[in-house]
């Protein structure tokens, strides 16, 4: 792999949400982005990948795929693995790891393979491999196909960088992110979370008004590389939005511990001017602006945070309190079960599928601006 050469760029994502992904992708100006089972598929160099990272706010990880060959056992990977161009991407003096899978090929254990791919960049480079390396070598033996793959992104990246405080089940904000994107928003119109736990919702609505990067407070893996670009990633870094939302973005719980996370969290996020938290319980909630928007909340799930019967007042209630008080507003809601969103009365358009998350999987259920 060469600076200047084109390759492919994979975008991953919880499955179900890679058209949500694509979408955004196309907007940020990347070319012929194409939706793949768990992920995007976009061609580029390392400029592109310094780019998505900064960029994209869907994204979980960003893979840069350096090779591609095909092999039936371990003596052909080992072999094989040699070749590769190691030097052009990992320096000898940082640690790093390989994690592996292997899928539906006559090479079945994933140790084994990433135990030969440890061993050639150790032999052809000399860096030192640790379990704990921040640096990750990511193969992936599908049908006898093999991908070799460098985690540009280091921690997943919904660590934005500036959200310290959390509540107890939170919401990604990449995933929150592409919510936000299925349900129409553009970053032009206000967005209410009554149950806004640490604020995700608002802070994501009101960064993607304010077209500030995702990626603006934190370091990533593609650093530690041998190619990296210093002078190209500081200058794209340093290219700043002047853009000032026309909209505010408002959030309330009925816990004053996530109103103060709220609140810690905008800061942080430098969206404070344009962001409101308040305390406030959810059959008092009213539209906190008199231009109609998007309200779109993630209530707790029977099978997370309490029992589910004890939870149908609570969905009975969300529901009486939108429909008497939030004309023109439409509505998302995300929770694992169809018998608590269907129990705001609420009239739904057609779900989308299930997301996995946190070990359970959610679906978005959203209306049209409410009569």
């Amino acid at each position: 792999m060469t600076q200047d050469r084109d390759f492919e760029i994979f975008l991953a994502t919880a499955p179900g949400q890679e058209d949500a992904l694509c979408g955004e992708i196309r907007l940020k100006g990347f070319r012929q982005p194409r939706a793949v089972p768990g992920g995007v598929v976009i061609k580029g160099g390392w400029p592109e990948v310094y780019r998505a990272n900064l960029w994209v706010r869907g994204a979980n990880r960003i893979l840069a795929r350096i090779d591609t060959f095909r092999v039936v056992h371990l003596a052909q990977l080992d072999h094989r693995a040699r070749l590769v161009p190691w030097a052009s991407v990992l320096r000898p003096d940082i640690p790093f790891r390989v994690e592996a899978s292997c899928t539906g090929s006559r090479i079945y254990h994933a140790g084994a393979a990433a135990e030969r791919i440890e061993n050639a960049i150790r032999k052809t480079l000399g860096a030192p491999c640790s379990p704990d390396a921040a640096l990750i070598v990511r193969v992936r033996i599908d049908h006898d196909l093999c991908t070799i793959s460098i985690d540009s992104s280091g921690e997943l990246l919904h660590r934005r960088g500036h959200k310290q405080a959390v509540n107890r089940a939170p919401m990604r904000e990449t995933m929150a992110s592409l919510f936000l994107l299925q349900c129409g928003y553009d970053g032009t119109e206000p967005v209410f979370d009554p149950m806004c736990g640490s604020g995700t919702f608002v802070i994501e609505a009101a960064e993607i008004a304010a077209r500030l990067n995702p990626g603006r407070s934190r370091h990533f893996a593609f650093e530690l590389l041998a190619n990296f670009d210093e002078p190209a990633w500081q200058k794209l870094r340093d290219v700043r939005s002047m853009r000032v939302p026309t909209a505010h973005y408002y959030g309330s719980d009925r816990d004053a511990g996530a109103i103060t996370m709220s609140r810690a969290n905008a800061e942080r996020a430098g969206v404070t001017d344009y962001t409101t938290f308040q305390q406030t319980a959810i059959s008092d909630i009213r539209p906190p602006c008199e231009t109609p928007g998007l309200v779109i909340l993630n209530p707790p799930y029977g099978t997370r945070i309490g029992d589910r019967k004890a939870l149908l007042p609570l969905y009975r209630a969300l529901g009486r309190t939108l429909a008497s008080h939030f004309a023109g507003w439409r509505v998302g809601i995300i929770t694992t079960e169809p018998g608590l969103a269907h129990a705001t009365g609420l009239p739904f358009l057609p779900p989308t599928a299930p997301i996995p998350h946190g070990g359970l999987r959610v679906t978005l259920f959203q209306t049209a601006p409410l009569a």
